[in-house]
């Protein structure tokens, strides 16, 4: 079509055989183009595939040195496993269409590929973004679940409950997708760009039922209901890890236009290639200001500069921006990253409080920051990047606070509740079933021995302990902060 209507302009301006010349450049700007977009595309999936080796990092440093190679190969083999089932049912249900509002029905292990709709690339990204769902909901369980429990949970994560998720909001036959131009919820659709609600919140809602059904960590609360900061034996990994997300990030947001090359307006220097270095723009933002936020936060509240709780918070920023990146200006970003923070911080006062147990944060960081970024998007969303980014449908409702009307807010309102009832509604009785056929929970004994040396035969370093380094005439003592005033 796009070759046809080409040709048809070119023709008049070639002279003699004009048709056949027209057709030609035509025809090669055209495989031109294709070449462009898949090569943005795949450079896009390596990126949010290294997020994995972020995710590995971040959940090494957090968790005590006993269980660093069990949650290590936890990650590894939630993109194996992700891998094998996105392939054989997952992208077909996300969006194997034509199809039903609910579910797709067509591509299972990539039957008819690549097509005029899809090429092999497509799959990759999605399924990298697949397994980034799987890896969140491992670290909301980490230091206490069997090894079974989280090839089940994964396997069914990423082949069913993410997919059909992703196809009520992404695919274009999906029955809340801003795709769906020719049957939106509430004139709008949802507008949930590279998946705060999709990815992050259905990760961290997993999350949540895991930990919630297993309990928590032996110590992490003492007889009297206190919280015990059980912390992670690494922050090196994790601010490793944290690097390596935000490198990744880049690939998360800005990739999820799927195309670059491709003009608002014929000779002009804007067009979608702006909009990508917009929305990266948009997510530095954000992750800056959540962690400058947590920092100053954090250092009132505990009179410490804590650089895990940082780095926690800039990851919250970027989980909060990935719904909207694409339709907001950058000031907005600011105020979203802001609000993450306090949002983040709000949910480990409240997990404490309630006695719920998550060592890396996730439920709270990827639930509690993601949902905020649903609600952040209907809020402030630019009606002349909506119209850019999902155009075939003018006059969509854009941000409340933008002037656009309470339609886009309701839809994505409705959004939070749906995602949050289905992953309940199939993570929950599934990790319940677990527990009951102790599949779920390790042993007391096993937990307080760690997971290396129970599980996977050995411990991830060579080291000493306080008593080994006293035999041999070495003395080490801890060095807790002081109660008092702390040096800035």
């Amino acid at each position: 079509m796009v070759s046809a209507t080409c040709s048809a302009d070119l023709a008049p301006l070639l002279g003699s055989n004009a048709t056949e010349a027209a057709a030609y450049i035509c025809n090669n700007l055209s495989d031109t183009s294709y070449a462009v977009d898949n090569t943005y595309l795949l450079f896009s999936a390596y990126l949010v595939f290294s997020m994995q080796l972020g995710f590995a990092m971040l959940c090494a440093g957090s968790v005590r040195a006993k269980n660093t190679m069990n949650i290590m190969l936890t990650n590894v083999l939630d993109a194996a496993t992700g891998g094998l089932f996105y392939y054989l049912f997952g992208f077909a249900f996300a969006f194997g269409g034509p199809s039903n509002g609910f579910i797709g029905k067509h591509n299972f292990a990539l039957k008819d590929f690549p097509s005029s709709s899809f090429d092999y690339s497509y799959f990759l990204y999605q399924w990298a973004f697949a397994i980034a769902a799987a890896g969140i909901t491992s670290g909301s369980i980490a230091e206490r679940t069997q090894f079974v429990a989280y090839l089940i949970y994964s396997s069914f994560l990423t082949g069913f409950v993410y997919p059909v998720v992703s196809h009520w909001f992404w695919s274009a036959d999906g029955w809340a997708s801003a795709g769906n131009t020719d049957n939106l919820l509430f004139d709008s659709g949802v507008i949930d760009f590279a998946g705060s609600g999709v990815v992050h919140m259905v990760g961290g809602i997993a999350g949540l039922w895991g930990a919630f059904i297993e309990g928590p960590r032996i110590g992490r609360f003492d007889h009297s209901g206190r919280s015990v900061a059980l912390r992670g034996h690494s922050a090196s990994l994790v601010v490793l890890g944290t690097f390596l997300l935000w490198f990744g990030w880049y690939g998360f947001n800005p990739g999820s236009f799927v195309k670059i090359l491709s003009p608002y307006s014929s000779g002009s220097y804007y067009g979608q290639w702006s909009a990508v270095g917009r929305t990266a723009v948009t997510t530095t933002l954000a992750g800056c200001t959540a962690a400058l936020t947590t920092l100053f936060g954090k250092r009132i509240l505990s009179g410490h500069w804590n650089v895990t709780d940082v780095c926690n918070g800039l990851l919250g920023g970027f989980a909060a921006i990935t719904a909207g990146c694409s339709v907001v200006e950058p000031w907005a970003a600011i105020i979203c990253g802001f609000v993450s923070a306090i949002v983040l911080i709000s949910c480990n006062k409240l997990a404490e409080i309630i006695k719920y147990d998550d060592p890396l944060e996730a439920a709270q960081l990827h639930g509690g920051c993601g949902a905020w970024g649903v609600i952040f998007t209907a809020l402030f969303a630019r009606e002349k990047y909506v119209n850019e980014v999902y155009p075939g449908r003018p006059g969509r409702p854009y941000g409340l606070f933008m002037g656009g009307g309470g339609k886009l807010l309701a839809a994505h309102v409705i959004q939070i509740l749906v995602i949050t009832g289905f992953v309940s509604a199939t993570m929950g009785p599934l990790f319940f079933i677990l527990h009951k056929l102790k599949l779920l929970r390790i042993s007391p004994e096993d937990e307080m021995a760690g997971m290396d040396l129970t599980r996977h035969g050995g411990f991830a370093y060579v080291y000493h302990d306080e008593d080994d380094d006293q035999r041999n005439g070495v003395k080490m003592r801890r060095i807790e902060p002081n109660s008092g005033s702390i040096p800035l």
